[in-house]
Order: C-alpha cells, then structure tokens, then sequence
C-alpha cells in the first residue's frame, strides 16, 4: 500500500483525536472485508460460514473472497458483491416516513446501491438508476439487467439534465464523486492522489452537484447525500449547507451502539452516520438523511402523441405471452426493431424522463425483430417477470454453466425441444440459447462473457 499522507493523518487527528487516527491507519493497512448482498426475487447461492451484516436484512460478510467471477449465480443476479457499509442506505430506507414511488440513484455506477434500492422499494415505484460516464453507465444498464426488476430506467445524463424534473422525485440519492479517502485500503490511487486541494475540489463539485439536482425533488422528499470519506468540507460542512441555503431539516436513523458507526465528528451534533473500518466492519462511508422543506414546483405532465399512447406495438401479441402478469404492462416499440414493456401505471413516468435525458434501458427489453421474427432478448431471461412457461429451462451442471457465461457452445440433452431455451444453473437464470438440435447457439451477450 502506498504510503498515506501526514497531512491526512493531520486531517484525521483534528476530527477524531490522534489515538483514533491512530487505530484507523492500522485498520487501513490491513485487508479489507469482502461482503455480498442476495437478492431477494431470485433463488440465492449457499455461502458457507458467512456472518450478518447487521444494518441490511439479506447483507453477508464472507470469511474469505472467493472466485466470484467462477459463481453462475453472480452472473444470474442472485446476488451482488457490495461493500458492507454502503448497505447502510437500507436503515436511511427505513427511517422515511412513506414508501417512495419515485426515486433518482443519481450516481450510480457500477449498481450495488441501485439494486439495494430496488430490493427495498414496491413493486410498482418506479427508479432511475443514472451515471453520466455512457461506458459506467452501460455496466449499470448490464448489473440492473441482472438483478432482473422490471421497474427500473437506467439514464446516461449529467445532473444539470434532469432540470425539467422539477419536483419529480421522492428521494433523491447522490453518492456524490468524492476524495475516495474511505477507500484507501482498496484503492491505492485514492492514497497516492489524495491531497487537502483535492479535497476542497470535491467538496465544491459536490455542492455543484446537489445544487443542480435539488429542484427535481418534491417538497417533503428525502435527499440521501453519501460520500467515500471522512473529511468534514466533502460531508458535515455539505450538508449543514443543504439545510441553512436550500432548505432541508436532517432526519435521524436509529443506529444501535453495537453498530459501532460514529456520528458528527465536527462538534455541531449533527444526525449524520460515519463508517470508520477500525470500529465497524467495512470501508470508510458516510450519509446523511435530509428532508426538503424548501418549496418544489409541482412537476408537470408531458403530452403523449397518440402513437406512444395508444399503438398496438408490432409483435406485442406474440411476445405479451412471455410475461407472467402482461395484462399490466405496456408493450411498445421504442425503434422499429425493437419491443419492450413498461408496467401501464408508470409508462407515463418513463415517457417523461425519456422526453428529458438519454434513455439507455426502460423496463424489459422483450424481443428484437428480425425479419418476421421475434428474437427474445438476453435480459427477459434474467427478468423476474419472466413467465415459466414461456419456453423451455434446463439446467447445466457447473461446468456447462462456465461454458455459456464464456460464449462457448454447449449441447443440450436430445429430449430438449428445439428452439429458443432458457439455461439456468441450480434455478438461476443464464439466458438463452437457439437449440438447433446436434448444437445450441450461444445468445449470451459478447460483451458480458467470461474472458478468463
């Protein structure tokens, strides 16, 4: 590890006292816990000796990282390798006052709190998961596809986009591009290219952000506002801002002293949650809770041409069979090639914000049109929507499953009807292959395969 700075040492010392500091640069130096998150919609993988991580229900610490990227369950979205203390957005989930219908993960490469998001929230309300980078974004738009829920969009827009959204949302989340100080111990270029300047640039990128983003949330809306640090300019000094020039009051989660998780660290006993890795199993993390007091323009409705509206979409007959509850979902052609399905009460949501940034990914991408045929897509597989009747699943052994997430051929017991075919390992879904019989064609996406 590279060595870490005297001035963060300096840094850490005013905030926490030089015996804690002390402590936690011994903690930074050690080896970092490894934790995954079960999804809740999908039958999970056995871990052995695993512990609870105990601020999130299907949270688990493993004893030692094993090869995730040789699990088939991990590419079926049956579970997600997330860093421990950011499950801590469940308890900030929990401590609102009413179930969000709406709700912007804001910055949410790679995915692991947009699928922690979509677990806690009702089938029905609607998430935009966005990350401004289109490559990041496309590995949010592959983790979503995985985690397999229908009620998500995943966009591709800086915050100053969503302005049109006035008053849109009920929470807003923003793990906000930051110094990266609670990585450390995972990144070493977060040590090397740590600096005070680099800091207080955050710090004031951050405000940018918040300040661009704030009128898309409803009055009485929660802003969730995260950081990867421990410096007072990028977390108290922010959110005190928050409520003193944009109006918010801090909401307080109830944390258990046996959690460990420390509080204000700036004197003013502010509510807000720090993660610090030599008290609490985890990387350095902190949030806050904020609800907006300050007024929101209601947000208004955007007319639907007719043909979003009330068009049948070619090929809706042929693919509506494919889902398990199509009488509430709306099925439509975003291009001429393509067919997708929103659930009925949120197509009217999603034209919105289609009509306002880049789209990359609404709903469930049902089928692609290829002459006179309907190819179904990769993610209709992994989609909990899925209907079990729709076409035929067998299961691989583990061998077969590695051969397919590789892009590799595979051949099928010969009792397997020929056509298209869900594969699945020990009841995850893989996707799907053309079974031609002597063959099955691998249809696994080429950009998601196994390379190594």
């Amino acid at each position: 590890m590279a060595k870490i700075s005297s001035q963060f040492q300096q840094q850490m010392q005013a905030l926490i006292g030089e015996a804690e500091t002390a402590h936690l640069i011994d903690a930074l130096e050690g080896v970092a816990p490894v934790s995954v998150r079960l999804n809740p919609c999908k039958p999970g993988p056995v871990f052995a000796d695993t512990t609870p991580v105990p601020w999130c229900d299907r949270g688990h610490y493993l004893p030692q990282r094993p090869a995730f990227t040789q699990n088939p369950h991990l590419h079926g979205g049956a579970f997600y390798v997330q860093e421990a203390s950011s499950m801590f957005i469940e308890q900030a989930f929990r401590a609102m006052a009413f179930s969000p219908q709406r709700v912007l993960d804001l910055c949410a490469a790679p995915g692991g709190k947009s699928t922690l998001w979509r677990s806690l929230m009702d089938d029905g309300a609607l998430l935009v998961a966005n990350e401004p980078m289109r490559q990041r974004a496309q590995i949010l738009a592959e983790n979503l596809s995985k985690w397999g829920h229908p009620d998500v969009v995943v966009t591709s827009a800086f915050p100053h986009e969503f302005a049109s959204l006035k008053g849109f949302f009920d929470v807003v989340a923003t793990d906000v591009p930051c110094s990266g100080e609670g990585m450390f111990r995972k990144d070493e270029g977060a040590v090397e290219q740590w600096s005070p300047e680099c800091v207080e640039m955050c710090a004031a990128r951050s405000w940018e952000i918040i300040e661009q983003i704030w009128d898309t949330l409803r009055e009485g809306g929660y802003f969730v506002y995260s950081t990867c640090t421990y410096n007072r300019s990028e977390d108290e000094d922010n959110v005190h801002r928050i409520c003193q020039e944009l109006g918010a009051e801090l909401v307080k989660i109830d944390v258990p002293q046996e959690w460990h998780i420390v509080g204000d660290t700036t004197g003013r006993d502010l509510p807000v949650y720090h993660f610090f890795p030599h008290k609490t199993r985890g990387e350095g993390f902190f949030l806050a809770l904020l609800r907006k007091t300050s007024p929101s323009a209601l947000p208004k409705k955007v007319k639907q041409g007719k043909q979003a509206k009330d068009k049948v979409a070619k090929g809706a007959k042929e693919v509506s069979r494919w889902l398990t509850h199509a009488q509430e979902f709306k099925i439509f052609n975003p291009d001429p090639e393509h067919v997708v399905a929103v659930r009925q009460s949120l197509f009217e949501d999603v034209y919105r914000i289609a009509s306002c940034v880049a789209t990359l990914q609404v709903g469930i991408p049902l089928a692609a049109e290829r002459g006179k045929k309907y190819i179904p897509e990769h993610t209709l597989a992994l989609s909990t929507e899925l209907s079990c009747d729709a076409f035929p699943i067998v299961e691989l052994t583990l061998e077969q499953a590695l051969s397919y997430l590789r892009r590799e051929s595979i051949v099928l017991p010969p009792e397997v009807p020929r056509g298209y075919v869900v594969v699945a390992f020990e009841g995850t879904r893989l996707g799907f292959v053309n079974n031609l019989g002597n063959r099955a064609n691998n249809m696994y996406p080429n950009e998601w395969r196994i390379r190594h």
